[in-house]
């Protein structure tokens, strides 16, 4: 029985099916900078999901980002069992295919894509991180059977190199293909057009540009 849509925001391909891409949000929320990558994706020929994991609730401040970013952080396995859901969802709406799912994360949500690929691992084949990592936290990914992506700006305060450091190590420790840029002249939330103070317009299609790559890259299975 296919599951219903959880809370979120779906985009379809001119085909109605495709690859699925799974989309979670930043601290701000599903915001338009969210639902804009779900349709740029479907544009490219993706089914991509963003589960809504504030239910409706958008920051418009770093105040208030740190207010809902800390529910979710207060109440993370319930964000994780979300976050599976939507997997889920995404998975039955796809086209069937060989490889998984792929998974895109900003800042708060690449903690959750990193975490989701490591403990699912039959169902994540890409994961795409933006300014975000697993922190301090040195998990294990020798079950998961992903490739990486990742783009981290240059001038962070948010997400240090250390901490960008330690998850290359993680991950290469547990064999993983990994690839990360850092991007010059650049802070957090860059890619974010919505985010004033930080969008760099050319970083942010470079960036575009080597996502959609990496996603349509062939198939090792």
């Amino acid at each position: 029985m296919p599951h219903p849509q959880p809370d979120g925001f779906l985009a379809l391909p001119a085909s109605g099916t495709g690859p699925g891409v799974l989309v979670l949000h930043a601290w701000w929320g599903l915001n338009e900078t969210i639902r804009g990558v779900c349709t740029r994706l479907a544009e490219a020929g993706f089914v991509a999901f963003a589960p809504d994991l504030y239910h409706g609730k958008v920051a418009k401040t770093i105040a208030e980002a740190e207010i809902l970013g800390g529910t979710v952080d207060a109440n993370f396995l319930q964000a994780k069992t979300e976050i599976a859901e939507a997997a889920q969802f995404l998975h039955e709406q796809a086209a069937p295919s060989d490889r998984g799912l792929a998974v895109i994360g900003f800042s708060l949500g690449a903690f959750f894509a990193l975490a989701l690929a490591a403990e699912t691992p039959a169902h994540i084949d890409s994961v795409v991180l933006f300014y975000g990592s697993e922190g301090t936290m040195g998990s294990d990914f020798s079950a998961s059977r992903a490739d990486y992506l990742g783009h981290f700006a240059a001038n962070d305060e948010y997400e240090p190199q250390s901490n960008v450091d330690l998850l290359t190590e993680s991950l290469r420790r547990a064999g993983r293909p990994l690839t990360f840029h850092t991007y010059p002249d650049t802070g957090h939330w860059f890619f974010e057009p919505d985010v004033l103070q930080a969008y760099n317009p050319a970083a942010a299609s470079l960036a575009w540009e080597r996502t959609l790559a990496f996603l349509n890259r062939p198939s090792t299975v």
